[in-house]
C-alpha cells in the first residue's frame, strides 16, 4: 500500500481480488483428480521485464497530467525530458536496472515489498491488516460456536494439505493472453510466514528450509489469554468431536487467572513493538511462547460479546453491519476484543459469539486473491457434508492432553508497554470513519450490458465522486495482478486519467452538454481504464475492508455481484476534509447518474431520480 500522494488529498481505491468459483477438493482426491494441475510440471513463467526508458516516463508524465496544475506539469514534463536525454542520468540508471535485473527472479520484489510493507513503521491493524467478514452465523449457544469454529479448523487444516502438496490448481488469466500460467507461491505462504517487528524495517520470515518440522498446532486467544492446541497428534488430525473439547477447555480456562493481555503490543508502531519485543526476549519464558506463536499454522480469535446487537442471520450485507467490519479490522479497542488478536501472524480468524466471523490477515505475504479462494473453499467445507469423508483421524481419545496456556513473565517496562499500546490503539479505533453501502439498483450486469467493464465503471464513478466533492480527480491506487511473472504480486493501476477528467468536468458542468457527448467521453474513460483492468470476483455475500493509507485520503473497498455492489469506504474523522458518509452519499448519485446516462443514450426510459 503507498504512503505518499502527489495532491494534498489523496484517496485509495481498490477492489477486492477475488478469484472465480472453483470445485470443491477433497484430500482424498489429490491423486485422481484432474483438475488440479501440479505447477512443478509447468514451464517456468517468465521474469518481470523492465519496461523501457522512454515508455517509462512517458507513463509517468501521462500519470501526472491530470492531477497537477498545469504550470507543476509543464516544469516538471522539462525536468523528465532532461533526465531521458540520450547519455544522461536516465539512460546510465536504465542500464544498471537491467543489469540488476539479469541476476535476480524478479528485479521489483524486495523493493516493493519493504517500501510497499516492511518500512511501514504504522500500526498493523487499520493501516495495513485488512478484514474480512463472512456470512452471518446462528450460534444458539456456546456449544454451537465451538462445533463452528472445529469445522473451521478441520477445513483449514484441509486446505493445508493442498498447499503442502502444491496441489493446487494454477490460476490462469482470464484477459489479455487468456489462459496463461500465474505465479502461485504467494498461497504457500499463507500458513508458514510471520511478520517480525524491526526497529527500521519489518521482516517476513518464511522456512525455506526442512530442518524445523511442520508446525502441528495453531494459536487460540480467548478473553485475551494465549493457548497452544496441537491439531495433529502422533501423525493424525483430530476429529472435530476432539477439537471441539479441546476448544471448551480453552473456554474454561481463559477466565481462570487471566494474565496481561499480551496481544495489545502487537497493535502498536512497528518500532515501538519491535522495542518491546525485544524487552519481551530477555527472559526466556518469554522467548519461548513468543516462539509457539511465531511457528503456528495460524490464530483462532474466540471472541467476547461486543456492544452492537448480534447479526442478523440471512439478512443480506448492508450499512447495519458496519460494526462487523470494525471487529474484523481492530477487534473494537481496549474495551472490546482488540486484545484478543495477534496482528503480526499473517490469519487470523475470528468467531463472536453472537454469529459474527471473518478474518483479519497480514498483508505482506500475499494478495487477497489468494485470502479469498481459501475463505471460499473453507466456507463450502463448512456447509457441505464432504468434511466427513476425510483422511484418518485420531479417534476420540477420552484424555488428550490439555492445550497450553503460554504463560509470559513480564516487567514493569512491559506492563507500561502494554498500557501504551492500549492507548494508541482506542484512538486509532475511534479516529476510523467506516461506512458501507449495498447499491441495489444495479450490479456488474448492467456495466455488461453496456459492453463495459464493471470494475472500470465503478472506478469511474469513484473518480466522478471526488471530482464532486473536491472539484478535481485525484491520484489512485487500484492494483493489478503481475502474476504472469516470477514472484509477481501487484502494480498500480491509475485510475485518474485525463479522459476520467474530462468526463467528470462534462458530468457536472453547468452548461447543458449532450447526451451523446457524455456517453463518448464515458466509454473513452471506460476503454482507457478497461486496457489495465484485472477482475476477479467472489459470489459470497462477504466483502473486505481497510483503512485509508494517507492520513487525509479514503479507502473504497468493493465487490460487484450481478444485481448489487457492496462498497466499504473508510477515513479518518481527525481530517477536516474527508467524510465516509459524505462520499457515500455522492458515490450513490454518481453510480445513479452513469446509470441514467447510459439508458439516456440507449433510449431507455429507465431512469431513477433521487430519494
Amino acid at each position: 500500500m503507498p504512503r505518499r500522494g502527489i495532491n494534498p488529498t489523496a484517496i485509495l481505491m481498490h477492489r477486492n481480488h477475488m478469484p472465480t468459483r472453483r470445485e470443491y477438493v477433497t484430500n482424498g482426491g489429490l491423486d485422481d483428480d484432474d483438475d488440479i494441475a501440479n505447477p512443478i510440471h509447468l514451464k517456468p513463467l517468465p521474469k518481470l521485464p523492465v519496461p523501457p526508458l522512454e515508455q517509462s516516463l512517458e507513463k509517468y508524465l501521462q500519470c501526472l497530467q491530470p492531477i497537477i496544475p498545469t504550470e507543476q506539469y509543464e516544469r516538471t514534463k522539462v525536468i523528465v525530458e532532461e533526465f531521458g536525454q540520450a547519455g544522461g542520468t536516465g539512460e546510465m540508471l536504465q542500464k544498471k536496472l537491467l543489469e540488476y535485473a539479469e541476476v535476480t527472479v524478479n528485479w521489483s520484489y524486495d523493493w516493493w515489498m519493504n517500501d510497499m510493507y516492511l518500512k511501514i513503521r504504522l500500526p498493523l491493524p487499520i493501516n495495513v491488516n485488512p478484514g474480512m467478514v463472512f456470512p452471518k452465523q446462528h450460534f444458539s449457544d456456546e456449544g454451537q460456536r465451538l462445533r463452528f469454529a472445529a469445522k473451521l479448523i478441520s477445513g483449514i487444516l484441509d486446505y493445508k494439505v493442498i498447499i503442502d502438496a502444491k496441489a493446487l490448481p494454477v490460476d490462469r488469466a482470464r484477459h489479455n493472453k487468456p489462459g496463461q500460467p500465474m505465479c502461485m507461491e504467494q498461497y504457500y505462504r499463507l500458513f508458514s510466514s510471520y511478520r517480525v517487528p524491526g526497529l527500521v524495517k519489518d521482516e517476513l520470515v518464511s522456512p525455506t528450509c526442512s530442518v524445523m518440522p511442520e508446525p502441528e498446532h495453531i494459536i487460540v486467544l480467548c478473553n485475551n489469554q494465549v493457548f497452544v492446541l496441537d491439531v495433529i497428534i502422533n501423525f493424525k488430525r483430530l476429529s472435530d468431536q476432539d477439537l471441539v473439547s479441546q476448544l471448551k477447555r480453552i473456554v474454561d480456562l481463559s477466565v481462570e487467572d487471566p494474565d496481561p493481555s499480551i496481544g495489545f503490543l502487537t497493535a502498536m508502531a512497528r518500532t515501538d513493538w519491535s522495542r518491546a519485543r525485544m524487552k519481551l526476549m530477555e527472559n526466556s519464558t518469554n522467548r519461548d511462547s513468543l516462539d509457539m506463536i511465531e511457528r503456528c499454522i495460524f490464530v483462532l480469535c474466540l471472541d467476547a460479546p461486543m456492544d452492537h446487537p448480534p447479526a442478523e442471520v440471512g439478512k443480506p450485507m448492508d450499512a447495519d453491519d458496519e460494526p462487523l467490519a470494525l471487529q474484523m479490522l481492530h477487534g473494537g479497542g481496549m474495551n472490546m476484543n482488540g486484545g484478543n488478536r495477534w496482528f503480526d501472524k499473517t490469519m487470523q480468524f475470528i468467531i463472536g459469539t453472537d454469529g459474527t466471523c471473518g478474518l483479519n490477515y497480514e498483508h505482506s505475504p500475499s494478495e487477497g486473491v489468494a485470502v479469498v479462494q481459501l475463505v471460499e473453499h473453507l466456507l463450502r467445507y463448512i456447509d457441505s457434508e464432504t468434511h466427513k469423508r476425510k483422511l484418518t483421524r485420531a479417534q476420540s481419545i477420552c484424555e488428550l492432553p490439555f492445550p497450553r496456556k503460554l504463560r509470559w513473565k513480564l516487567t514493569s517496562h512491559t506492563l507500561e508497554d502494554i498500557e501504551r499500546a492500549k492507548v494508541s490503539l482506542e484512538q486509532s479505533v475511534r479516529n476510523l470513519d467506516l461506512k458501507l453501502i449495498r447499491f441495489t439498483i444495479f450490479g456488474k450486469n448492467f456495466p455488461k450490458s453496456q459492453n463495459m467493464s464493471p470494475d472500470a465503471f465503478i472506478q469511474i464513478a469513484l473518480q466522478l465522486t471526488y471530482y464532486r466533492m473536491y472539484g478535481r480527480i485525484t491520484h489512485t491506487y487500484e492494483s493489478a495482478s503481475t502474476r504472469r511473472f516470477q514472484l509477481g504480486r501487484v502494480d498500480n493501476i491509475r485510475s485518474a486519467s485525463c479522459e476520467a477528467l474530462k468526463f467528470a468536468k462534462a458530468m457536472t458542468s453547468q452548461d447543458p452538454i449532450p447526451t451523446d457527448r457524455k456517453m463518448q467521453l464515458l466509454r473513452q474513460t471506460i476503454e482507457f481504464q478497461t486496457d489495465n483492468c484485472i477482475q476477479v470476483l467472489t459470489k459470497l455475500d462477504t466483502f473486505m475492508c481497510y483503512g485509508p493509507v494517507v492520513t487525509d485520503g479514503y479507502g473504497a473497498a468493493y465487490n460487484p455481484h450481478e444485481d448489487y455492489i457492496l462498497f466499504a469506504i473508510t477515513s479518518f474523522k481527525d481530517d477536516k476534509d474527508t467524510c465516509s458518509s459524505l462520499f457515500r452519499t455522492h458515490l450513490n448519485k454518481s453510480l445513479m447518474d452513469m446509470f441514467n446516462l447510459c439508458n439516456s443514450a440507449n433510449n431507455n426510459f429507465q431512469i431513477y431520480q433521487e430519494g
